[in-house]
């Protein structure tokens, strides 16, 4: 595990040195990139969720119109996609259009485990990895703390017998958070993911310093709280702090918000809609809000509209 005086450094470095990430094109904006504690490996910091978006036919016009998606995702400077099994049938549209890309992308490939049992976790791995196309995960996390202790010592096996790169933990459920917390001060995770935007600060309260502590990476689900953020600004103008850091939409306003916190690894904001994909793609380039711009950023969204 990197130090945090390192990783301090690393987060201030990231930004010069992230064109040199996934091929970018020398006159393309910088990519916004974070390390991961536990190696000090650099990701983009806008990543791509696929709950709800990605649970799919497997219909051709379905196909190219997620395997657009994709292609805008990774055009973007992004690598890191999140699936489940529990998303239905999310990891095989993954799968189906990773297949059929001429080449293969930057890909930071992430699923979970969901199931009871160590045969049946194992199982359900490898089924993901088959659906999503990938001969190794570089992270499986435990779903929803199902069954966490039987998962997570098949993990750490996994991970000590190269077969997975980076272990973790995930909750959607703010109800989990106290066990969550318990589990992170034990056990020797690489990741943990849960819930935060600018509706719904929980995490700050103890899971983002409890991270940023012990050196364990966060990967922030429902960052628009499944699209209730732009009910509040629907019709709002942008304010000048969306200017001063590139925001040319609400949605990335949402998104510069989380990443101001400098515990967040990653976001993995879930879409179908290329036009979506190509707006929060927008966010992961540009100034990071400082403290003072993240509180006027809450100043704003507390003065829109309930």
């Amino acid at each position: 595990m990197i130090t945090r005086r390192k990783l301090l450094a690393a987060s201030a470095s990231a930004v010069a040195l992230s064109p040199l990430l996934a091929g970018a094109m020398p006159n393309a904006p910088a990519v916004i990139t974070r390390p991961i504690p536990s190696s000090g490996e650099l990701l983009p910091v806008i990543g791509m969720g696929t709950s709800r978006t990605f649970d799919a036919g497997a219909d051709a016009a379905t196909i190219a119109r997620l395997a657009e998606v994709m292609k805008l995702f990774f055009a973007g400077g992004g690598s890191v996609i999140d699936s489940s099994p529990m998303y239905g049938e999310a990891e095989s549209r993954v799968g189906d259009v990773l297949r059929d890309m001429d080449k293969t992308p930057a890909l930071f490939a992430a699923t979970k485990v969901w199931t009871e049992g160590r045969d049946e976790g194992i199982a359900q791995m490898q089924q993901s990895a088959a659906r999503m196309n990938v001969d190794r995960f570089d992270l499986i996390a435990v779903h929803n703390l199902v069954d966490w202790q039987t998962q997570l010592a098949t993990l750490k096996a996994w991970k000590s017998e190269g077969k997975v790169r980076y272990i973790g933990i995930t909750t959607s459920h703010g109800r989990y958070h106290s066990e969550l917390l318990d589990i992170m001060r034990k056990e020797p995770l690489d990741f943990v993911q849960f819930t935060y935007n600018i509706a719904n600060r929980t995490a700050e309260e103890a899971l983002l310093p409890l991270a940023q502590d012990r050196g364990i990476a966060t990967m922030i689900n429902r960052p628009f709280q499944r699209g209730s953020l732009f009910k509040r600004s629907s019709g709002a103008q942008l304010p000048d702090v969306a200017t001063d850091l590139g925001c040319t939409s609400w949605g990335q306003f949402y998104l510069k918000f989380i990443l101001g916190h400098p515990a967040v690894t990653s976001l993995i904001p879930a879409t179908s809609k290329p036009h979506h994909m190509k707006d929060n793609m927008g966010a992961n380039v540009g100034p990071v809000p400082d403290a003072d711009q993240r509180a006027e950023m809450l100043r704003v969204f507390n003065a829109l509209p309930a």
